[in-house]
């Protein structure tokens, strides 16, 4: 069994807001932390420097993309035992003015997108029956 300080968290939403912050603390503690973004580009300063940290490229309404970086994370750092869903946004309109393309999209990466990840890290954390899934 592994120590709660060398478990391996995986953050979805990193470029702004809690996400950033969070990835600021997990890898200034030192967990292996893999942070994400749409645009991994915009994660560059935060990982820079930190062997600890891995950016990937991850839109969570993306199943190809959601694979890929599962996959490298796996490969990095051979596991995910901390999932934090936390990509998604908000759409604000009054029902009558809201532009259903808009609507469906916010559904798509707020619930969608958070059972298309907890899939994808599920297996894992059942076969080594060790996981955390912070929605």
């Amino acid at each position: 069994m592994t120590d709660a300080s060398s478990n391996v968290w995986f953050i979805t939403g990193c470029s702004s807001g809690f996400g950033l912050e969070l990835a600021k603390l997990t890898i200034a503690k030192g967990f292996p932390t893999v942070v994400t973004a749409r645009d991994k580009a915009r994660l560059a300063d935060l990982v820079a420097g930190h062997d600890n940290a891995l950016a990937v490229d991850l839109d969570v309404t993306d199943e190809g993309q959601i694979a890929a970086a599962v996959s490298a994370a796996e490969e990095k750092f051979g596991r995910i035992d901390v999932l934090v869903n936390n990509a998604g946004y908000g759409y604000q309109a009054s029902i009558e003015e809201g532009e259903e393309d808009e609507i469906r999209g916010m559904f798509d990466a707020n619930v969608f997108g958070l059972f298309a990840m907890t899939r994808a890290v599920l297996p894992g954390m059942r076969a080594r029956r060790k996981g955390h899934i912070l929605n």
